[in-house]
Formats: structure tokens, sequence, C-alpha cells
């Protein structure tokens, strides 16, 4: 390049993204007693295949594919993987609080699994960014209407459907994304 260096840089910044979750209160954190079965269960929600944790490792890789290219969408993303962290922070919580541990792993009847990150979409294109998240979304929901039928703890339930809210949330975003 006759001495000239070639450059490249990415000018998305981050700075300032907030969470995109809906505008409204989450649930004081709260559990009605302990409860090994139900801390057990809410592991599946926080670090399963299905998961908070997965949720914002493949936004956040979602976001990296995006960056250099569709900024715009990339910080959408970024904002959504940071409200999945605000969802792992809570479950975390009630884990604890239901007398369960934070270890990255499920806690099931036949033993125990770690988080991996072989549980994410690696999609590396808009539409299948998309789609991979809008999957993720609805099984999440799906996996959470099942944990509250499941639970008879009024706190985790609340908590758990005003999770669902955000999850929906999502979803409009993600279908709005896909139409651009």
């Amino acid at each position: 390049m006759d001495g000239m260096e070639k450059f490249l840089q990415n000018d998305c910044s981050f700075s300032g993204t907030a969470a995109l979750n809906l505008p409204l209160p989450y649930p004081a954190v709260r559990v009605r007693e302990q409860n090994q079965f139900y801390a057990n269960l809410l592991t599946l929600d926080y670090c399963g295949s299905v998961s908070e944790l997965t949720a914002a490792m493949q936004y956040i890789h979602g976001e990296s594919c995006l960056c250099c290219h569709q900024c715009a969408m990339a910080r959408t993303i970024v904002g959504m993987a940071v409200a999945e962290m605000i969802h792992l922070q809570r479950l975390g919580e009630m884990i604890l609080l239901l007398g369960g541990h934070i270890d990255f792993s499920i806690k099931t009847r036949t033993g125990t699994q770690m988080w991996t990150p072989e549980y994410t979409n690696l999609a590396d294109n808009k539409e299948q960014i998309i789609s991979a998240n809008l999957e993720a979304e609805r099984a999440a929901i799906e996996q959470y209407e099942q944990h509250i039928s499941m639970i008879e703890d009024d706190y985790v339930n609340a908590m758990l459907r005003r999770i669902i809210q955000d999850e929906e949330y999502h979803i409009m975003l993600l279908q709005m994304m896909q139409r651009q």
C-alpha cells in the first residue's frame, strides 16, 4: 500500500446503551420459603440450554457480528442482552433465597450439567441472528410458563411473569428488525 497502512475501525459506540425491557417495575425478589425443587427448576432458566445466560451470550455474539455493518441493529441487540442480564441477576437472587447455589450448572434428578457455549446459536448474518433469537425468546416463554405451572410460590411466579413480559417485548422488537 505504498507505505500507507490500511485503517479499519468500528465506529459503533454502545456507550449509554440501556436495557431494552418494558418500563414496568420488577416485583421484589422474594420467596415464600426455601424450596430446593424450585431452586433447581430455576437453574434451567438461569443457565440451561434455554436460559437467560444463553440468551445474553447469544445476543452478544449477534451484536459482534452486526456492529461493523448495522450499528443501529447491533445497539438494539446489546440492549436486549442487558435486559437478559437483569433477568439473570433476578433469577440468581431467587435461586439463593430458595436455598440453591449459583455455579452455572443446572440441577436435575439425574445430576448436574454445566452451562456451555454450545447452547448458543452462532448465527452470523442478520436474518439468521434474528431468527435464532426469535426462536430462543419463544422457547424461553414456553419454559417459563411450564415452570409457573409447577411452582406454587406467588412471589416467584410474579417475577417469572414479569420476565415473560420482557421476552414478549423482545419478540416484538426482533419482528420489527426482521422487516427492516
